[in-house]
């Protein structure tokens, strides 16, 4: 049986308040040579590497993401739709987009959304479980990752 796209397309997001400064904020996100490759969680994320630039626009990653216990290798593209606010990374191979949106709330604290677009392969009761374990996932990835960016960059 090969999978097929069904014109359905999941958005999974969470967000948090974070402690710290939006431009600060954004600079850790952007930066993926230092400080990007510590709030990913580990658990989910090994091999995280720099093929091209390393902070923000037209950076080019990889990586391995283990899933349901299988690892998948995936390259991806960096760009800012709104450079200072909001970055973008869109995997090579799937198309899915993750933004990382940061907004300030004042001087010294923001928000950030972090929020993905994912193409739903299947229809029928096989799309409902393939939305309802990708959401759950990608929820729960994002909840860790959003603390570990809150413990980088939040004062001690």
């Amino acid at each position: 049986m090969t999978a097929r796209t069904t014109g359905a397309t999941l958005r999974v997001e969470a967000s948090a308040n974070v402690h710290a400064p939006a431009a600060d904020v954004y600079r850790t996100i952007a930066d993926y040579r230092s400080s990007h490759p510590r709030i990913v969680p580990p658990e989910y994320f090994r091999n995280l590497r720099v093929l091209q630039g390393g902070y923000g626009e037209g950076t080019v990653i990889e990586f391995d993401v283990i899933a349901f216990g299988r690892t998948i290798h995936s390259r991806a593209t960096i760009n800012e739709p709104e450079p200072g606010r909001v970055l973008a990374e869109r995997d090579l191979d799937t198309g899915s987009v993750t933004h990382f949106t940061v907004e300030p709330l004042d001087p010294s604290s923001s928000r950030v959304t972090i929020a993905t677009d994912r193409a739903i392969e299947h229809g029928g009761v096989l799309g409902w479980v393939e939305r309802a374990m990708t959401r759950s996932f990608l929820r729960g990835i994002y909840v860790k990752e959003l603390a570990r960016l809150s413990e980088l960059v939040s004062p001690r």
